[in-house]
């Protein structure tokens, strides 16, 4: 069973568009990270300085993995002066039925 998470990250306006970049710039290496199933990062469409992510990954030990990249590290690092509040991770589960 993969693990799946949905994240909301929560952006100083500020320093949206530099958020935005950061995570756009990983994008291809985490998307090829051999347990990515899914890394689909939005802007919220609403105009609030918010990120969206949906990440799938083959187990938890890939999620784990992929936050142990210096690339991810470096994006986290740099939220530290970006973020209005620490990010929203929830796991999520496919419907059943």
């Amino acid at each position: 069973m993969s693990y799946t998470v949905f994240a909301t990250i929560p952006v100083k306006k500020e320093h949206m568009d530099a958020a935005c970049n950061a995570v756009a710039a990983i994008v291809p290496a985490t998307r090829g990270e051999e347990g990515c199933i899914a890394f689909e990062p939005r802007r919220a469409a609403d105009g609030s300085s918010t990120i969206m992510i949906f990440e799938e990954w083959a187990d938890r030990d890939a999620f784990d993995f992929h936050h142990a990249q210096d690339y991810t590290k470096d994006v986290f690092a740099k939220y530290e002066n970006w973020l209005q509040s620490a990010p929203e991770l929830v796991e999520v589960k496919a419907l059943e039925g």
